[in-house]
């Protein structure tokens, strides 16, 4: 259940779905965005991420949402892209004020469909995406040393 952590995690971490290509994608996306390098990534296909996911809740098997962790809060759905597009900083963040004025049940209903179709709309891939050398350090497998 989303909330506080109980597992150790380097904020901000995007818990992903690495055989989607939305989903990869859109990581590919906040890797060139990002360019100070404050997001950190896991597949939830990786252990680490499955355990993220059991522990909060998600299907690791038939992920139904992505989880953002950050502050000490575990976010899903809307939230989570709300709270990953503030973080981003401009114009990102601009873009979460506007679309954060419309009521969370819209925004929930718009995620969960596009999350039931995404792999029919952008398909999926048969393994997990690699990341490049150089994106390598911001992929996090297993947990932070405590």
């Amino acid at each position: 259940m989303p909330g506080e952590p109980p597992m150790s995690a380097p904020a901000p971490l995007w818990l992903f779905d690495g055989v989607c290509n939305l989903c990869s994608g859109s990581v590919r996306a906040v890797l060139a965005i990002d360019r100070k390098g404050i997001m950190r990534f896991t597949p939830i296909q990786s252990d680490y991420g499955r355990a993220l996911a059991i522990a909060h809740g998600i299907d690791p098997d038939h992920p139904a949402s992505f989880l953002y962790l950050d502050g000490g809060r575990a976010l899903e759905k809307s939230a989570a892209i709300l709270a990953l597009l503030r973080r981003l900083g401009a114009p990102w963040s601009g873009l979460a004020a506007i679309v954060g004025v419309l009521p969370k049940a819209w925004l929930d209903a718009g995620y969960d469909w596009l999350a039931a179709n995404r792999y029919r709309l952008m398909g999926k891939r048969s393994t997990c995406m690699v990341p490049t050398p150089a994106q390598r350090a911001r992929f996090v497998l297993e947990p932070p040393a405590a």
